[in-house]
């Protein structure tokens, strides 16, 4: 349900510091950010913290569309998250300089282990339980964001597209922010008309994945193993050919889905390295696909997460979009590297207000929804 009263007026809540915190689909580590929103929206600190070795295995085996896991193990595993997180929020106050009661609200995305929006049972399972992070560190933390919004009939997902509109709408030309998580989605940005919003699939999913199993490396550092190798065609038209690819927005998906079970059931005998080219290849392919087909007049594309840092995915972007400025966040002022934490720092000063953090229009809900659930310091 929308709020009561003017959703423009500014509430009690929408002043001092908010703590964003994230762990994305890549699962390599906590990323947070200390924001003020007023007088206008500055991240004032930002820095990721690793999981734990041990948490990180078992986050990254459980999310596989293949394993399964005992309910002790899920509780479990949502307090070791949540301690995680509350750990990581400690730091990066003191890390900040900041204090406990500096803050307003901690918005905490948690780690997400599921999401199928589109099942006979729609859900988006999230781990990191909120009370311990609030009962940890004293702050009241808004958690639980995707859940509302799938209840509504929508996907859940993506839900940066409303901060991105707050923060990095321009009235003067038609533009595009693209986070290039473990998912890609992009925030379509018109200069009039609806912000629209959807994901495009894998990013740096399956390249972390890749690049784990034949280099014992978390993620493709600079790109280097990817420019080793040549696109393989083929099997880039088998990877092009996943139907989910055509689907119309709304749209979103995961690691669940675009993981190495469904990259091995379309490998020949390629080479590794020549796999990890075409797998940076797909993912520029199906960004680039998507953003011409949804927003042929954009002129602008403003990349944002760790996707940003693989010189041969930008390349490769660049290449399949002539004659639109691809640049990162940090052009027009915003850390790359933070601005999904930022967002949920913001949509915790939303909900605090009372105020939607979904866009129907991106999700496919049937209306605005207040999303998340308050856990009081």
């Amino acid at each position: 349900m929308a709020p009561s009263g003017d959703p423009n007026e500014p509430a009690a809540t929408d002043g001092g510091l908010f703590l964003g915190l994230i762990s994305g689909t890549s699962a390599d580590g906590i990323d947070a950010a200390l924001v003020r929103f007023e007088p206008s929206p500055c991240v004032l600190f930002g820095r990721t913290y690793p999981l734990p070795p041990d948490l990180l295995e078992d986050v990254l085996r459980l999310s596989q569309a293949e394993a399964r896991l005992s309910l002790d193990d899920l509780g479990r595993l949502d307090t070791r998250l949540g301690q995680a997180f509350a750990q990581a929020a400690s730091q990066a106050l003191a890390d900040a300089g900041a204090a406990a009661g500096d803050v307003t609200a901690i918005g905490s995305h948690g780690q997400t282990l599921r999401h199928d929006p589109r099942g006979a049972a729609p859900f988006s399972l999230q781990l990191g339980d909120a009370s311990v992070i609030a009962e940890t560190t004293g702050i009241t933390t808004v958690a639980d964001f995707r859940r509302r919004d799938v209840a509504a009939g929508g996907q859940g997902a993506p839900l940066m597209p409303a901060f991105h509109a707050a923060v990095l709408r321009d009235p003067g030309e038609d533009r595009a922010v693209l986070n290039l998580g473990g998912i890609a989605n992009l925030s379509l940005l018109p200069r009039q008309g609806d912000v629209r919003g959807f994901d495009t699939g894998p990013a740096n999913g399956l390249m972390d994945a890749w690049c784990l199993r034949h280099r014992q490396q978390p993620y493709d550092r600079g790109g280097a193993f990817a420019a080793e190798g040549r696109v393989d065609a083929p099997l880039l038209a088998a990877l092009l050919a996943e139907p989910w690819f055509a689907l119309p927005p709304p749209k979103s998906t995961g690691r669940d889905q675009f993981q190495l079970q469904w990259l091995q059931a379309r490998l020949g005998d390629q080479s590794p390295a020549d796999v990890q080219a075409t797998l940076c290849e797909l993912s520029a392919a199906t960004v680039a696909d998507a953003l011409l087909r949804e927003m042929p007049g954009c002129r602008r594309l403003l990349a944002c997460g760790g996707g940003v840092h693989n010189p041969e995915l930008m390349r490769r972007l660049a290449a399949r979009l002539p004659g639109i400025a691809v640049a990162s966040t940090a052009s027009v002022g915003i850390d790359p590297d933070f601005v999904e934490a930022a967002g949920f720092a913001w949509l915790a000063r939303e909900t605090l207000a009372g105020r939607p953090g979904n866009l129907p229009a991106v999700t496919g809900a049937r209306g605005p929804r207040v999303l998340g659930a308050i856990h009081r310091a």
